[in-house]
């Protein structure tokens, strides 16, 4: 007893000492803020860094080759940026860039983006990457925050003020270098911008802004990054609101001439994921004026990865906006970007992942279905959607509709009816779903895991299809009888065999299911009315076939359903009684 009194005493005096290293990040002057009453109404700009920030964080970076069918996809999917890599970090990289322009690989629509550090040098090589490009983003960047200042460049503010004006004036000289009709934009980011002062941030920017004179016509990037998450998101809000207002007021005549309002500066946004609130951060900062986005495809990255640009796009579908990037068919980008990067998309990753349109829990199976059921006979293919559970229509993304329920013992009898109709055609009556349902729970309950639609289909044939005991029909035949009497027009004529003993039985009934009902009580069969029927087809043409449910109530006060299937509507109705005595 004493020792499990003092451990946890210990960990308690360990949990005081570690607390003390951490301190709230603190709150972002901003009292009037706007940006909680904002709407997003139309897309950003993206841009893709799956090819730099991306590649440098994977165990094996990919090749060129690699990279450049990654291009190809990204292309694809409708990027109009992409940031292609740091030339002048290593050959593979300047073979890549060199690769895009020397083959055509670029359309004219699309800009790629190349990322240096200020020096003079590494600047220079990377115009000699980029020459005979139509259109270039150059990425210019340093730290600012105080532990960078401090622990990683030894400057102070001014002094990385003076850093980031030299490598604006030397990407001006040393453009020339990229050739005659390229034209280079200039991206500056004030890295860890989210572990800064706001006020350092816009000074650094502003002289950015002077010494590279933007144009609407040719205007500056200002990106700022969440290097690191330090706070939650409605912080970065309140940074980028913040930073925006110092940028059109400062050394401006008036809000209107600021290089902001009127196109010159663009302020974009680089989210990483380290507190896991990379989207939220995106959203609330697009909400306080950003109009563009950097990140990856789900979200790969240094650390807990970037913004999962994915993500972000289709959250705006949901909303009614346009994201104006392609994922109508996110498998094969999945299995794309899985091959290419060696990483995994998790099976619960937001509208990527393998599970995430899938409903295991028998309560949402059944929720699901209904509300598909009534949207499909609607036949409004493009009404509103509001499927439970689905913040999506998973066909706008290339799923199907057959992997939305699957099932394992959570499951309800609403998951086996959808897997029998979506596979198989077959439309379980209502009073039919807990009986099924059942069956199939105790299976996958039994194996421990989930179960395919064909074991699925296997427990419904052999507990309602492929049932002989203990009735079974040897011989039938059907004679359509013509006489005065139009409620007994057919004869049943048939050999049964009823626990191990065989009748020749007869009878007369208004329809098939009728006279062999009647032809029954010739034997020792339990005694019973049909209470309840229902038919359907199945496929089409010659290959059509009759489903048929039946309910029969016993004297007893039993209730139970049978099923049959034949290409013969009444025999299928035949051995739906069957099916249901021998549940009995």
């Amino acid at each position: 007893m004493d020792v499990l009194i003092r451990l946890p005493r210990a960990r308690f005096a360990d949990t005081i000492r570690c607390m003390a290293k951490y301190e709230p990040f603190g709150v972002i002057p901003l009292s009037d803020r706007q940006w909680p009453s904002h709407s997003l109404t139309k897309a950003p700009v993206w841009c893709s860094v799956d090819l730099r920030d991306g590649n440098q964080a994977l165990r094996a970076p990919m090749s060129v080759e690699q990279k450049l069918e990654f291009f190809d996809l990204l292309v694809r999917i409708g990027f109009k940026e992409i940031e292609v890599g740091f030339p002048a970090s290593n050959d593979t990289e300047y073979t890549f860039v060199r690769r895009l322009i020397d083959e055509g690989r670029i359309p004219d629509d699309v800009t790629i983006q190349v990322l240096s550090q200020a020096r003079g040098h590494l600047v220079k090589q990377t115009m000699q990457a980029v020459a005979g490009a139509k259109n270039v983003i150059f990425h210019l960047y340093n730290a600012i925050s105080p532990v960078h200042r401090e622990f990683t460049f030894g400057k102070s503010k001014d002094e990385l003020v003076a850093l980031a004006v030299e490598g604006v004036k030397n990407i001006q000289q040393y453009a020339s270098l990229a050739g005659e009709g390229v034209t280079i934009r200039l991206e500056y980011s004030p890295e860890d911008f989210s572990g800064a002062e706001t006020d350092f941030a816009v000074d650094i920017c502003s002289a950015v802004i002077d010494a590279w004179e933007p144009t609407p016509s040719n205007p500056l990037i200002l990106n700022l990054p969440t290097t690191v998450e330090h706070a939650m998101a409605n912080v970065y809000a309140d940074q980028v609101e913040l930073f925006i207002r110092g940028i059109e007021s400062r050394a401006f005549s008036s809000i209107e001439s600021a290089p902001v309002k009127r196109g010159a500066v663009i302020i974009s946004l680089h989210n990483h994921n380290d507190r896991g609130t990379g989207v939220a951060c995106c959203e609330l900062g697009l909400l306080a004026g950003a109009t563009r986005v950097e990140g990856t495809l789900f979200g790969n990255g240094e650390r807990t990865g970037n913004l999962d640009i994915v993500t972000v796009a289709l959250n705006m579908k949901t909303q009614g906006v346009d994201p104006c990037l392609d994922f109508s068919h996110i498998i094969d980008i999945v299995s794309a970007y899985t091959r290419l990067t060696g990483m995994a998309v998790p099976p619960r990753q937001p509208y990527g992942g393998e599970l995430v349109f899938t409903a295991f829990s028998g309560s949402h199976q059944d929720a699901i279905r209904k509300a598909l059921s009534a949207r499909t006979h609607a036949n409004k293919p493009d009404a509103r959607w509001d499927i439970p559970y689905l913040p999506i229509d998973p066909r706008d993304v290339g799923r199907q509709y057959q992997e939305i329920i699957r099932v394992n013992a959570q499951s309800g009898k609403g998951g086996a009816a959808w897997v029998l109709e979506q596979e198989y055609g077959i439309l379980l009556p209502k009073g039919m779903l807990a009986s099924v349902g059942a069956a199939v729970k105790k299976q996958a309950d039994y194996r421990q895991r989930e179960l395919e639609p064909s074991e699925v289909f296997a427990i419904f044939k052999a507990g309602w299809l492929n049932t002989s005991s203990p009735l079974s029909v040897l011989d039938l035949a059907e004679t359509h009888v013509d006489g005065s009497d139009a409620s007994d027009n057919v004869l049943c004529r048939a050999g049964v065999l009823w626990q191990g003993e065989k009748y020749a039985i007869g009878a007369k009934g208004n329809g098939p299911l009728a006279a062999f009902a009647a032809a029954l009580e010739q034997t020792p069969v339990p005694r019973f009315t049909i209470s309840a029927f229902h038919e359907h087809a199945i496929g089409e043409g010659s290959d059509t076939e009759a489903m048929a449910y039946v309910e029969l109530s016993f004297t007893d006060g039993s209730r139970h359903w049978g099923c049959g299937r034949s290409t013969n509507i009444g025999r299928a109705g035949v051995y739906a009684i069957v099916s249901a005595i021998n549940r009995v």
